[in-house]
């Protein structure tokens, strides 16, 4: 039963993709555009595995029916120091790839009546719109999410995807658009590949990247594992705790932990509620707070009993001192790597969502007296500003020579499917062709009338008026509310005069500003003025 509901569900992602390339038929295609390549952050390429015995291939991520098993039994691993290598445990090898229009957490929910969720699904179907078209103008790079951000063999894939996609768009330079995690890598292989970078990459768009970590999302990550779902889904996809077996192996988790060096707003704690005895059996409670180094000390102690059964053998997973020396040798590469001087980077980072900065356990009331009690406890956090996984903090600060930084409200992956981030990018990927356009700002100028007048008066006054008229578009352009048309303009003017050193020259100007209340997401200035000149 389970293997025929298997076959409907490749079946009918079959269709969904074969749906949705018919249903993106371009009637236009732009060849001016420059190739974009398309690189997601962790959990965004596909997995298959491969059986190295047999060569059958199947999903492991992401898959609905039989997910957590797939998972455990086929991407599993451990880390190998001395290659810097997340390997498997099993007789199965991963290999990975990215289909533009298969959503990210499970093709198939809305075949099962729940929602859907696409990775870059909304951002390729508005380029399209644009002229872009896929294999010509339009790539994706897939990568194994749990390697290195520096590892070599994702290295030297992104280096022939590179060469690749300029070969094919006909030696065109190539614009990336990274999301999240996908930054860090793109950023590893810029400090450790200039040279490549700058022969084939024009600009790099950096959207919601971890620059300085994500530290409470990862904290708790370490802690207590991960889930992409929630509620009853979770029945259907991987658990918690198979997730965190597979994670506290994982150095590109490592690597989005908090940078030790930079000058954080509030250093990012963890915090812990610990019930202590003395000797005469008192016990008190004490709130303690540790910073990053000093965590490592608390993640040691609280997972040194962690281990997995695998095929019938217990295999010990504790927080890997190995792995975390990997990541911070990473942490030294992407803190010294520059962008060339003939290429252009662009940081979108999302902001108004509480994120989380620090981590606390237990409480006043119920304090923890055992450390290893701490994956199985419930965190919370203490937020800051930014885009519900990565603080606004810590995506700002790239550390590179950027052409322009601009704040997006929105959630970490909703930011992806956001109106205004396509405006942006549409600007910088130089395909609305809008010379009025501010994305610093974010607003259009459109000049609507302009009206200038000069005559000499008979009493010889030299006489000039002026009248100017604007429209500005703000991002809030649905805004529209019935008081508006109660709402009357504001006026406001100016008036300045000049007199010349020997007073044979008398000038003075006024001018009035008219502000109309917003209508239909436009916003109309109005300027008069008149300037009056008397000479000798």
């Amino acid at each position: 039963m389970a293997v025929l509901l298997e076959d409907i569900v490749k079946s009918v992602e079959q269709l969904l993709k074969l749906i949705g390339k018919n249903s993106q038929e371009q009637a236009y295609v732009d060849p001016t555009l420059d190739p974009v390549l398309l690189v997601p952050g962790i959990a965004g390429s596909i997995l298959n595995a491969v059986d190295e015995k047999t060569g059958k291939e199947e999903r492991v991520w992401v898959r609905i029916l039989g997910a957590d098993h797939e998972f455990c039994t086929k991407l599993w691993s451990i880390f190998d120091p001395t290659t810097g290598q997340f390997s498997d445990f099993s007789v199965y090898h991963v290999i990975y790839t990215v289909y533009f229009f298969v959503l990210v957490l499970v093709t198939s929910w809305k075949v099962i009546g729940g929602d859907c969720v696409h990775y870059f699904h909304d951002m390729i179907v508005e380029m399209l719109k644009w002229g872009y078209q896929e294999g010509t103008t339009l790539f994706g790079f897939g990568y194994d999410f749990r390697q290195s951000n520096r590892f070599q063999g994702t290295m030297e894939g992104l280096a022939a995807k590179l060469e690749s996609v300029y070969t094919a768009s006909g030696g065109r330079k190539i614009t990336i658009i990274s999301h999240s995690m996908g930054g860090l890598l793109v950023k590893c292989f810029m400090g450790l590949h200039s040279d490549i970078f700058e022969k084939y990459v024009k600009n790099w768009i950096a959207i919601a990247a971890p620059f300085r970590g994500a530290p409470g999302y990862i904290t708790s990550t370490l802690l207590n594992g991960a889930s992409f779902v929630e509620g009853w889904k979770q029945n259907f996809f991987i658990s918690k705790w198979s997730m965190h077996q597979m994670l506290i192996e994982c150095p590109s988790i490592y690597e989005l932990m908090a940078c030790l060096d930079f000058p954080w707003e509030h250093i990012p704690l963890l915090e812990i509620w610990r019930k202590m005895s003395d000797s005469d059996g008192n016990s008190t409670t004490m709130l303690e707070s540790y910073p990053p180094i000093e965590a490592v000390s608390i993640f040691m102690e609280a997972l040194s009993s962690n281990k997995v059964n695998y095929d019938g053998t217990d295999i010990s997973l504790p927080f890997n001192l190995e792995v975390l020396k990997w990541a911070n040798e990473t942490r030294k590469l992407l803190s010294c790597a520059k962008v060339p001087n003939r290429v252009k980077f662009y940081n979108i980072y999302g902001t108004n969502n509480e994120t989380p900065h620090s981590v606390c356990y237990g409480s006043e009331d119920a304090p923890v007296s055992d450390l290893q009690q701490l994956p199985a406890l419930m965190a919370k956090y203490i937020n800051v500003d930014g885009d519900g996984t990565v603080p606004m903090e810590s995506a700002k600060a790239d550390g590179l020579q950027a052409e322009a930084r601009v704040g997006v409200p929105g959630d970490h992956r909703g930011i992806l499917c956001d109106r205004h981030v396509f405006r942006i990018l549409k600007h910088w990927l130089m395909a609305d062709h809008d010379p009025y356009y501010n994305p610093v700002n974010d607003f259009v100028v459109l000049p609507t009338l302009f009206e200038i007048e000069s005559h000499k008066a008979s009493s010889g006054l030299q006489v000039t008026s002026v009248k100017e008229d604007w429209e500005i578009i703000g991002e809030n352009q649905e805004q529209e509310q019935d008081s508006v048309a109660e709402k009357k303009p504001l006026v406001g003017s100016i008036s300045v005069s000049r007199v010349g050193g020997d007073k044979s020259l008398q000038e003075e100007a006024r001018a009035t500003i008219t502000v109309h209340p917003q209508r239909n997401g436009k916003k109309h200035v109005g300027l008069k003025g008149m300037s009056i000149s008397a000479g000798a």
